[in-house]
């Protein structure tokens, strides 16, 4: 039996020879160019069994050519690789008919995985896909962390579906940008994105704000008012802190999920729920499924695909990036063209970002606005961030003592707030889990994903760290090489 033949495109020869060699060693047959021209004519001759192609050649662009690829031999899969590791770039791949989109540089045994499956599952033939049409200068989301790269991979895959979604992260994340990108690039685009926030309304108002409600349902209510699954209508209803949403409120939630329909508040004929879900919260809400101030089936509704949201201190590598986007934007706004130095963009990494996102975009209005220089060095930025009280709880710590402290002062501040709607019950678990979590997480970090060698930096048999990832929720990604 013949193996299949892999067809290569990439401007770098290193590149070229490091996946010939690769994919010869595991069976199969390939063809190398550095040209996009070159690969089409393989194409249209009828040669290969599956593509490998860059985004950027020197005669075409690999995104450029998908389409025809598709339109020529929609049965042929086309893997895209690519170093402009963006949003974007994810989304139009996977919406133009790509099998697989990985960003460079990448792990060999990855892609060899992905190879594998591209070829042992047959694709559909005429899926619908089509070209996204908003321009590469407005990202919605911003950062080339591999943190980015996966959820961007997530949104990308997501685009082609109405999949309901949970995005879990902490204030200030970006978790209604990860929402508004799932409705711009998806197929309910057209449609209207209404966005409610759980916790600011009134438990009393809630379900007339979801619902709807009729004249004279209730003392005030004087005219009909559509509900907010009403005007998201054919498009996306963002949830955002679910987990603040009161008992009585998820029982209607829930049945609407369960059956697709719901009834005004008031009223008696049903209405079709024609929407795509997508909530959001900073809470564990696995944590409130235990504690009683969630329900576990309304969790698992909703939570069909999960997002986390990392924060801003668990991707450092982003802040010098996100720090000249909000400078340009506020250039654009009239604030002054600002420019960082080497000196202030260390100081800004250095910093835990207590607000994440947020907190970084008001800091870079601020200095454009009130720095007289034009460039922004490291004494600007200390004297900004140096008196500020949330730095002195996220200071970085060393040695034992310090650690003990952190937790200590952890610890003091979950009981206190337990007003706030934290449990005081299972709080060994909890604190045993904000501590195991981020060990682990950051130890596959150091391992590049490879579990045999975390297992052993962490002392664990290997069956526990997998329990362990599995009851955590702990995203495992394979390192890049």
């Amino acid at each position: 039996m013949t193996p299949p033949t892999v067809l290569v495109a990439d401007d770098d020869r290193s590149i070229r020879t490091v996946l010939t060699q690769a994919l010869g060693r595991s069976g199969y047959q390939v063809r190398a160019t550095g040209s996009a021209g070159m690969l089409w004519r393989w194409v249209e001759e009828g040669e290969g069994d599956l593509v490998i192609t860059d985004v950027v050649m020197p005669d075409d662009n690999g995104l450029d050519l998908l389409p025809r690829i598709k339109r020529c031999r929609p049965e042929l899969r086309v893997i895209v690789m690519s170093a402009q590791s963006t949003l974007i770039t994810a989304v139009k791949a996977a919406q133009r008919g790509a099998f697989e989109y990985l960003p460079k540089p990448f792990d060999l045994a990855e892609l060899l995985a992905v190879v594998g499956r591209a070829l042992a599952v047959p694709l559909p033939v005429g899926d619908g896909t089509e070209v996204v049409r908003d321009s590469e200068e407005k990202l919605p989301l911003i950062g080339r962390s591999q943190a980015m790269q996966d959820i961007y991979r997530t949104i990308a895959r997501l685009t082609t579906t109405d999949l309901t979604v949970m995005v879990n992260g902490e204030s200030g994340t970006g978790k209604e940008l990860v929402a508004r990108a799932l409705h711009d690039y998806g197929r309910r685009r057209a449609g209207p994105f209404v966005a409610i926030n759980m916790a600011a309304i009134p438990r009393e108002l809630i379900e007339s704000e979801l619902f709807g409600h009729e004249r004279g349902s209730f003392t005030g209510a004087h005219n009909r008012s559509q509900g907010r699954f009403e005007q998201a209508a054919a498009g996306t209803l963002f949830l955002d802190e679910i987990g603040d949403m009161p008992p009585e409120a998820q029982t209607r939630l829930l049945r609407v999920l369960q059956e697709g329909e719901f009834t005004s508040v008031g009223g008696r004929a049903p209405i079709r729920a024609n929407v795509r879900i997508v909530a959001a919260t900073h809470r564990d809400l696995r944590q409130a499924i235990r504690a009683g101030q969630f329900r576990e089936d309304l969790f698992y509704r909703l939570n069909v695909v999960p997002i986390r949201l990392p924060p801003l201190r668990e991707r450092a590598e982003d802040v010098a990036v996100l720090a000249r986007h909000f400078l340009e934007k506020a250039r654009q706004a009239g604030l002054g063209a600002k420019v960082l130095d080497q000196g202030a963009v260390s100081e800004l990494r250095r910093y835990r970002w207590p607000g994440n996102v947020r907190e970084l975009e008001n800091l870079m209005r601020r200095l454009a606005a009130l720095t007289p220089q034009e460039v922004i060095t490291a004494d600007t930025v200390a004297v900004e961030l140096q008196d500020r009280p949330e730095e002195a709880d996220e200071a970085p710590v060393s040695g034992a003592s310090s650690l003990g402290q952190a937790v200590e002062r952890h610890i003091r501040n979950m009981l206190a707030g337990s007003s706030d709607g934290i449990p005081t019950r299972d709080v060994y678990d909890q604190v045993i889990a904000e501590v195991e979590r981020p060990l682990i997480r950051m130890t596959l970090a150091a391992t590049r994903g490879n579990q045999i060698k975390a297992a052993e930096m962490l002392g664990l048999n290997r069956n526990t760290l997998r329990k362990k990832i599995k009851d955590l929720d702990i995203p495992v990604v394979r390192g890049v090489g």
